[in-house]
């Protein structure tokens, strides 16, 4: 039997985590021996491992997380957008289930877990490596989102996320690190969207590398389609309204959520429905404390986090339509879960989204960040004539593409042809 071994930073927290675990469910559905383990384990799940053998070696790896996150703060400029140093690491390749596996799948590998000298190292245990890229960082000097950023396409250096910028900067450094450990361990690059697999190619990086597009997946028996009006009853939203949901909700700093423009679409559509407005609400559900939150013209309703995915499966189902602004996104899970649920999603067109979002079809794609064409997508909702079977499409896109079974499938495609080719 098969045997691969899923490494990731944690079990669950965060959307490479959640789609880390999903793989691993997916590929146990086909009697794969799959395992995950990670660097950090939150859970309480007796069938994900990590590295930490006691209370030390937990306590150890968590003040190198957040020593890691706290240095990087001297370094870089007052911006929300994410990078990585890679300053700690810790070597996998002792491990039992590291050295028995046919695979090695790496997912996200951040916060102190596999920095370029651990990845290099995997290259001595002489296995075919898998590697799906949950964002840019595997192939930047650092950063994570890169908005239009091209310094990645050469050899970074001149950050303009760094306080002391110059063409030998710690982005540059850190290129240099990435580059030498990639030159000795072969991997096969997965993107989960078109977006990445066409970023991917423009690194100068990863020039060499074998690369191809296999989407995420989600457990589609738990996120379903519902009744709206019992799902609205459920989650106690009010039946006779429009409801308008959105996830995790920054403040106006957060560039690559988009809130600006989500603000900006809802005064828009507040002016053209008129006294029709009352007619709407917009519920909101993260983990944004309410008081750090924007005043929004229409109604609004914070749910705060919700950690079950049946109840979050259940909120999807009873919102009419889900808006997700992200100016950068890989391929959301918020996008797949909603869709999954029958409920059409209105975002940019921008990332991975429009993989999902079918333009008119099973949602709308909105010019990118035009706050006038988003809103344009709103009321192209509100007012679709037969919205039962934009529901219906939405969750058919999911099921045709994205289902447990098919891109387990693809996976073990993959997994079979690099076996056969190490033997």
């Amino acid at each position: 039997m098969l045997k691969v071994v899923h490494l990731n930073t944690y079990d669950g927290n965060g959307g490479a985590g959640r789609a880390c675990i999903r793989l691993n469910d997916a590929l146990l559905s086909q009697n794969i021996d799959s395992k995950v383990i990670v660097h950090y384990k939150f859970g309480k799940n007796p069938e994900i491992g990590d590295f930490n053998k006691n209370f030390f070696q937990k306590y150890y790896t968590a003040a190198t997380i957040v020593l890691e996150r706290i240095w990087a703060k001297r370094y870089l400029k007052a911006l929300k957008t994410p990078f990585s140093f890679a300053w700690f690491g810790r070597s996998v390749i002792h491990h039992p289930d590291v050295k028995n596996a046919d695979i090695i799948h790496l997912h996200w590998v951040n916060h102190a877990f596999l920095n370029p000298s651990h990845i290099a190292e995997i290259a001595k245990l002489g296995k075919p490596v898998v590697w799906t890229f949950h964002d840019s960082n595997a192939f930047t000097g650092g950063c994570h989102v890169r908005y239009t950023c091209d310094h990645f396409e050469r050899e970074c250096g001149s950050c303009p996320l760094l306080k002391n910028e110059s063409p030998d900067d710690y982005s540059h450094r850190i290129w240099t690190q990435k580059n030498s450990a990639y030159q000795k361990l072969d991997f096969k690059i997965i993107a989960p969207s078109l977006w990445m697999q066409a970023s991917v190619l423009r690194s100068s990086l990863m020039r060499g590398k074998a690369i191809g597009q296999i989407p995420n997946t989600l457990p589609t028996d738990v996120f379903k389609a519902a009744d709206k009006q019992f799902a609205k009853e459920k989650m106690g939203f009010a039946k006779e309204k429009f409801i308008f949901l959105s996830g995790f909700m920054p403040s106006r700093k957060d560039l690559h959520k988009g809130t600006s423009y989500l603000l900006e679409s809802l005064e828009l559509l507040k002016k053209r429905v008129g006294v029709k407005a009352d007619e709407i609400e917009l519920v909101v559900f993260g983990n944004r404390n309410t008081e750090d939150v924007p005043e929004f013209p229409f109604k609004t309703t914070f749910l705060g986090t919700i950690n079950n995915d049946e109840q979050l499966a259940l909120c999807y189902a009873a919102a009419d339509a889900f808006l997700i602004p992200s100016l950068e996104d890989n391929l959301p899970y918020t996008v797949m879960e909603c869709l999954s649920c029958g409920t059409p999603v209105i975002g940019f067109t921008t990332g991975g989204i429009p993989d999902m979002v079918k333009h008119e079809y099973n949602g709308y794609l909105a010019e990118y960040r035009s706050a006038e064409s988003f809103a344009d997508g709103m009321e192209w909702i509100i007012n679709y004539p037969n919205r039962p079977k934009l529901q219906q499409q939405a969750r058919q896109s999911i099921m045709d593409n994205f289902s447990e079974d098919i891109i387990a499938k693809r996976h073990l495609d993959l997994y079979h042809s690099l076996v056969k080719v190490t033997q």
